[in-house]
This record gives C-alpha cells, sequence and structure tokens, in this order.
C-alpha cells in the first residue's frame, strides 16, 4: 500500500459530484496528508451555443446548485473543504495550485470533445511538476475490464450487452475515511445563487414527474426508497413506459447523470435487494438499463466526435430541414400529435419527460419533421435535468436512424399513444387549459 505524501492533494469535481463511490476522493485521500476540493461552475455552460439554446437552462441550473450545496456538506462531514468558483477551469485552476501548493489533481476521466478541450487548457496552465489524475468513474463496467481497444467495441447492443454478463465482473464500491478535523481550511469562497448564473428564481411544476433535490443525500434517498421502503423496483418492467407519477420508473438518471449517485452502488444495492426479496425480471431490468447507459459511453468513447455530426456514426448522407417554425411549434408542443404536444410541454414546464415520451418526440422531429436531429439534441441538452451527453447523443443518433439501430424504425406516435396513454390522463394533464 502507497504511504501518504506530506502534501496537499485536490479533487477537481466535474460529473462525479458524490463522495460515496469515488475514486478521486479515494484516492486523494489514500495519497496525501491534506485534501481539498474544488468546483468550477464554467460561464460557458450557462451560454447560448450555436442553435439559440443555453447550454444549461434553469432546469439542470437549479439541480446542480442543489448538488454542490448537498457535496459541500457531505464533504465537510469528511473534513474536507470545497472552493466555489464561477469561472472557467483553465482560468482559475492555476490560482488554487499556487495558493495550496498542490502536488496532484484528482478528477474523473472525460474525453468528449468539450471536457477534453477544458484538459487540454487545465495541463496548460499548471506547472509540469503537477500531475493530474483521470480516472474513469462513470460506469457500471469499467474500461480497463471491458476493452484494451475501443475500436473493438460491437455496434450493436445486444452482442455488447451478453459479452459483458457472460465474461466480465463488476468492481466493487469504494469506501471513503474521513481525514482529521485539522484537514479543513478556512473557506472564503461561496456558492453562486440561481440569479447569479443568469436565471431567475422559479417554483417546481407542481405535476412535475420528478420534483426532486439534487445531491447525493436525496439520491441515496431515492434509491433507498424505490428498492426498499416501497418496493417499487420489483414492478418496474411492468411500469418503465409510464407516464404520469413519481414512480413510474427508477428516477436515477438525474442523479446519476451529474455523478452524485454511482451505477456501481444501484448495482450493489439491487444485488443487496434480490438476496433480500428475491430477483426478478425488472431487478434485471433495472440493471440492463445502466448497461445501455454503459454502452452510449464506450459508443462515444469508439467514434469520438462523431457521434456530434449530422451523419452520425454511420456516416449516413441525406438532406435534413433546418425549419425554423417546425422547430419552434415542436418546442412550444404546437405540433398536429397531441402526444408529442404533451410530453414537449411537459418538458417544457418541468426539465423532465418520460422515457417513452422522449422515443416519441425525437422520433417526430427527424422523421416526421425531417429536422435535423442535433437541433433536437442541442434542445435536450438544455432543458433535460439528466442530460447526459453520451446518452444524449447517442439516444438521438439511434431514433434519427443514424446510430445502433439496425432497424432504423420511425415511431406511429398516435399508436402509442394509444397503447401508452388509452386513457388520455398523462395528455389531459399537460394539454387542458384552466382559467384559474
Amino acid at each position: 500500500m502507497q504511504k501518504k505524501q506530506n502534501t496537499t492533494g485536490l479533487i477537481w469535481f466535474r460529473n462525479n459530484l458524490r463522495t460515496q463511490d469515488n475514486k478521486a476522493v479515494a484516492q486523494a485521500i489514500a495519497n496525501h496528508s491534506k485534501v481539498i476540493a474544488v468546483y468550477f461552475f464554467d460561464p460557458n455552460h450557462f451560454k447560448e451555443d450555436d442553435y439559440g439554446f443555453k447550454k444549461t437552462e434553469k432546469y439542470r441550473a437549479q439541480f446542480l446548485l442543489e448538488t454542490i450545496i448537498d457535496l459541500k456538506e457531505n464533504l465537510r462531514l469528511l473534513n474536507i473543504t470545497l472552493l466555489t468558483y464561477v469561472a472557467p477551469p483553465g482560468q482559475n485552476i492555476k490560482s488554487v495550485v499556487d495558493q495550496y501548493n498542490i502536488s496532484e489533481i484528482y478528477t474523473q476521466k472525460e474525453w468528449t470533445q468539450e471536457e477534453a478541450n477544458t484538459n487540454a487548457l487545465v495541463r496548460k496552465s499548471l506547472p509540469e511538476n503537477v500531475t493530474i489524475k483521470e480516472a474513469y468513474d462513470q460506469f457500471l463496467y469499467h474500461p480497463d475490464t471491458v476493452a484494451k481497444n475501443f475500436s473493438n467495441i460491437p455496434d450493436v447492443f445486444t452482442a455488447f450487452r451478453k459479452k459483458l454478463e457472460k465474461y466480465v465482473s463488476i468492481q466493487e464500491v469504494i469506501h471513503t475515511t474521513p481525514l482529521p478535523k485539522e484537514n479543513a481550511i478556512e473557506n472564503t469562497t461561496t456558492i453562486p445563487s440561481l440569479e447569479q448564473l443568469g436565471f431567475s428564481a422559479f417554483k417546481k411544476h407542481p405535476h412535475s414527474a420528478f420534483p426532486f433535490s439534487g445531491g447525493e443525500t436525496a439520491a441515496l434517498k431515492r434509491l433507498q426508497y424505490y428498492l426498499f421502503e416501497s418496493k417499487k423496483v420489483g414492478f418496474y418492467k411492468k411500469t418503465r413506459n409510464g407516464l404520469v407519477g413519481l414512480d413510474y420508473a427508477t428516477k436515477f438518471s438525474p442523479w446519476l447523470a451529474n455523478g452524485s449517485l454511482s451505477a456501481r452502488t444501484i448495482y450493489q444495492q439491487i444485488k443487496k435487494y434480490e438476496a433480500e426479496f428475491g430477483a426478478n425480471q425488472s431487478t434485471y431490468w433495472v440493471i440492463f438499463e445502466l448497461i445501455w447507459r454503459d454502452y452510449f459511453k464506450y459508443i462515444s468513447l469508439k467514434y469520438q466526435s462523431k457521434i456530434f455530426k449530422i451523419g452520425g456514426i454511420l456516416n449516413r448522407d441525406y438532406q435534413w430541414s433546418t425549419n425554423e417554425k417546425d422547430i419552434q411549434n415542436w418546442i412550444n408542443g404546437n405540433t398536429k400529435d397531441d402526444f408529442v404536444n404533451a410530453n414537449m410541454i411537459e418538458l417544457k414546464k418541468t426539465g423532465w419527460m418520460s422515457n417513452r415520451g422522449r422515443q416519441n418526440v425525437a422520433s417526430y422531429f427527424a422523421k416526421e419533421l425531417l429536422l435535423d436531429w442535433r437541433i433536437g439534441a442541442a434542445y435536450f441538452e438544455s432543458i433535460l435535468i439528466d442530460y447526459d451527453v453520451h446518452s444524449n447523443y447517442g439516444n438521438w443518433m439511434y431514433v434519427a436512424g443514424v446510430g445502433n439501430d439496425p432497424r432504423d424504425r420511425k415511431f406511429n406516435t398516435q399508436f402509442q399513444a394509444e397503447r401508452y396513454d388509452s386513457n388520455y390522463k398523462f395528455r389531459k394533464l399537460w394539454l387542458e387549459k384552466t382559467l384559474f
């Protein structure tokens, strides 16, 4: 076992906003006598993108703020101080490194274009004697156990899943021990308000299917509730295509997306549930969905920036429309399709949409309106509480016919509405105009 160095390690938090089962936290504590942490609210994340959407809209911004407030408190329990800045990391991390005489930085490994650009700027700003230790920490199946060469990842999900389930084991969750009280330092930094990030305060919509708070504490509470208190996990496969209410799905995705809950923790707790109450198709199906989540990450590792190109990973060459009126009607829920409209209004008012809704509205956008799928993906990126770069672009490519769907199917949205909203409960909830 490596001996602790009499130096200060810095945890640079990104999309790994938790203290439990966190490699960066565990490594920093194991290797250094002193540890501090930092999070940057990068102003670039709140600016408009090329399509005119804010990269992060108010719903995810609020969820992020709640997450960082919770992270700060959970780090305090480990006697680690979290410094927070509204600034790009590439411009500001050096001053933290200089002020606290940092020798090593611990962070989660990212590879998509914007994150890679941030990495390059951070590396460029630092002295050569400061090392950055990056670790893949957002997977269920760790890359070290899956592929030496990502180009070998299968292009069809079933082939990927079957191999993993047969040959690869899932790593244990990582446990963290607190540092001595003396490790905490004076902290003059503050977490910004929603207004300081450029938004007006808002109340969560009373009909929201995701009224939960951001942060690891809320994530673990939801996990405990869904598995052990309500035992809803035992019926997940039957309810997962639901549209209304708090419990038709696990709702873990927003916490998974910013890393305030790890896929390994969910897996471990499901195994615990199965040992106590028995396994069934539903408990397996939650794990199945986590493997899909992994799959899109591996596809992104394999194809890199191709996942952001109009032809997707298939290099398909065909014409898409960018009709502004059609795009706005889709966003505002003013299309000819009431099922699409109800889902889009839910999204606009809450930052949330069911998995069933997402597939339908994306298919309608790309296959019915024949619009550039990247615009739809950019809108989802802006507004979804649970936006995850790999799942978002992976799913949009899939539905648009430029990704991993071998059948290139198109959703019949009215048939889907009859099947999943036969009583009109969902459509009435979002489409009915009320007087007061």
